[in-house]
């Protein structure tokens, strides 16, 4: 695992838990709005945390932290990843895995092997936009299975980050029918990072949606899935 960094205390990322967060280098996307380019290109990277140095911290945390969530980056890039999760399975604390969806081989693996308690998958839009999005090829099966593999899972969630001028009211319904019969999707508004914290600087002038659209973008989805909220 090349860990990028680590948030040592959360109490917003893993729903319900306490949680430490680790990030880990390597996006096999390129999406204009991401928060976090020092995971994602190579020339970024700083040091890698050791693995062992994260478990050292979690065993030290034990009775203060629920859990552990691992984002990224794209986790599943990462070969040894069910291994990582099963060490800190190992140690008592949850797991919790943010993911793009595009490697549901280790997806099945993890789930199949009850490695963890919370899933997060990223849907960036309709499978007609998603490679305008992630500024990447995709594979649309892997998106669509990854999803299935999901949503069989316990604990889970689909979140869309919404950029306006991406995402136009038409294509919600398209992903509704993606994820249709999913327990929670979020709508997350697209936050303008600092200047030093973006992929594309053409995202400066970027916008969401307002506060009244999304309300009827919301209402929209609710006719696909359980809950549906805004963040």
């Amino acid at each position: 695992m090349y860990i990028g960094g680590i948030e040592r205390y959360s109490l917003i990322d893993f729903p319900g838990n306490i949680a430490a967060v680790i990030f880990t280098q390597g996006c096999n996307f390129r999406c204009g709005y991401c928060h976090n380019p020092e995971l994602v290109y190579p020339s970024l990277f700083k040091p890698s945390i050791p693995e062992g140095e994260v478990l050292e911290f979690l065993g030290k945390r034990k009775g203060k932290l629920d859990g552990l969530v691992i984002t990224g980056g794209e986790p599943t890039m990462h070969e040894d990843l069910p291994e990582f999760m099963g060490k800190v399975k190992k140690l008592g604390f949850k797991v919790k895995l943010d993911s793009n969806g595009t490697n549901p081989d280790m997806l099945e693996e993890i789930i199949k092997s009850g490695l963890a308690d919370y899933i997060a998958m990223d849907i960036k839009g309709p499978l007609q936009a998603y490679e305008e999005v992630v500024c990447a090829a995709i594979i649309p099966e892997n998106i669509e299975r990854s999803i299935k593999l999901i949503m069989g899972s316990k604990n889970y969630e689909f979140r869309t980050t919404i950029v306006k001028s991406q995402l136009p009211k038409h294509y919600f319904p398209e992903i509704g029918e993606l994820i249709s019969g999913a327990h929670l999707y979020a709508l997350q508004k697209f936050v303008v990072p600092p200047v030093y914290k973006i992929n594309n600087q053409s995202f400066l002038k970027e916008k969401t949606y307002s506060d009244e659209e999304l309300l009827e973008i919301q209402s929209v989805m609710k006719n696909y899935v359980k809950e549906c909220i805004i963040r």
